[in-house]
C-alpha cells in the first residue's frame, strides 16, 4: 500500500458548482498532504474553467479520473453523488462525500456496502464536525453525561424574495427542502452527544419547514425546526443542550474551506490507520434513514 506520509494522496474532484468552486477546490489545492489531480463535471465547460483556475487536468469521464486517483471528493447532488460513489469505491478510490449522502435509504446503503466490500475509507463532510470551534464543542459535550434535552433551530431564507444565494438554483434543495439540506447538520451535532435516534415524530410547517421531535438512545429527547423558506428577518441557527451541567450553546463557526481541509485530514488518517471515522458512510446512511422516516411521516400527514 502506498504510504501517504511520504507520497501525497492523489485526489480528484467531482462537481463544478458554487460549493465545489468556493470550498472543495481551494481546500484541495491548498492542502499540503494531497495532490489535487483534476476535475470532472457534468458540464464540461464549467469543469474546464475550474480546472484552469487551479492548473489541474480536466477529465472527460469520471472513470478516467478514478483511474488516476487514490481518492475522490464529491460536490454533486446527493443522489448523483451516491450513484457515482459506487463505481468510485469499486475502482479502489477512498471517498470524501458531502451531506446528505443520498435522499434515499437504498442509495446510501448501496454506497456504504460497496465501500465496505472495497475496503476503502470514507468521510462525509458534516461541516460542524470539522469547523472550529464547533468541532471541539461537540466533542466536549459528547464526553459529558447527564444531558436531558436539546433544542435546535436552523432556518434559512434561500427562497425568500430579495435573497441572492447561488444555492437557491439547486434543484434538489428546492425539491427536498430544509429537512434534507440542514437536517443533516443538526443530526450530526445531536447524535454524538445524545446518542442514536430511536424514535422520530415529524410535522410540516409553513413553506418547507419541518418540525422534528426525536428520542435518543441515552433517554434524552430533542426538537429541531428546519427550513430554507423563512422570511429574511426570521432566519437563524442555534443548538442548545440542557442537562445536569446546565445549558450549553453551540458556538458560531467560520472558515468552511478550512473545515473541509480538516475533513481531508480525517480521510488521510482513516486511510493510514484503517480505523473508520465517526462521520463515515455508515453514519451518513444512518442520517439518511432518520430523515427518510421523518419525510415519510410528513407525507402521510399530507
Amino acid at each position: 500500500m502506498t504510504s501517504y506520509d511520504t507520497n501525497p494522496l492523489r485526489i480528484g474532484l467531482l462537481g463544478t458548482g458554487p460549493w465545489a468552486a468556493r470550498t472543495h477546490a481551494p481546500a484541495l489545492a491548498a492542502h499540503p498532504a494531497v495532490h489535487f489531480t483534476g476535475v470532472w463535471g457534468r458540464r464540461p465547460e464549467a469543469a474546464g474553467a475550474l480546472a484552469r483556475t487551479y492548473g489541474v487536468k480536466v477529465y472527460e469521464s469520471a472513470d478516467a479520473l478514478f483511474a488516476d486517483c487514490d481518492a475522490v471528493a464529491f460536490a454533486l447532488p446527493p443522489d448523483v453523488q451516491t450513484a457515482m460513489a459506487v463505481p468510485a469505491a469499486a475502482a479502489g478510490c477512498h471517498l470524501l462525500l458531502d451531506k446528505p449522502v443520498a435522499t434515499t435509504v437504498a442509495g446510501a446503503r448501496e454506497a456504504a456496502d460497496t465501500a465496505d466490500r472495497a475496503a476503502v475509507a470514507s468521510v462525509v463532510f458534516f461541516t460542524l464536525r470539522f469547523a472550529t470551534p464547533s468541532a471541539g464543542w461537540i466533542a466536549e459535550q459528547a464526553a459529558a453525561e447527564g444531558w436531558f434535552t436539546a433544542r435546535a433551530q436552523w432556518l434559512g431564507a434561500l427562497y425568500s424574495p430579495g435573497t441572492t444565494s447561488p444555492y437557491a438554483d439547486s434543484p434538489w434543495r428546492r425539491e427536498r427542502g430544509g429537512l434534507w439540506d440542514v437536517g443533516p447538520h443538526v443530526l450530526s451535532v445531536l447524535m454524538p452527544v445524545l446518542g442514536d435516534v430511536t424514535r422520530v415524530t415529524a410535522a410540516g410547517g409553513p413553506a418547507d419547514t419541518a418540525h422534528l421531535v426525536l428520542r435518543h438512545a441515552s433517554g434524552a429527547s430533542s426538537t429541531a425546526t428546519l427550513g430554507l423558506g423563512a422570511p429574511v428577518r426570521a432566519t437563524g441557527v442555534g443548538i442548545e443542550l440542557r442537562g445536569e451541567r446546565g445549558v450549553a450553546v453551540l458556538p458560531e463557526w467560520s472558515d468552511v474551506p478550512g473545515a473541509f481541509g480538516r475533513a481531508v485530514d480525517a480521510l488521510l488518517e482513516s486511510v493510514r490507520t484503517g480505523v473508520p471515522h465517526p462521520c463515515d458512510l455508515r453514519f451518513g446512511l444512518r442520517v439518511t434513514e432518520i430523515l427518510a422516516e421523518a419525510e415519510a411521516e410528513m407525507k402521510a400527514q399530507g
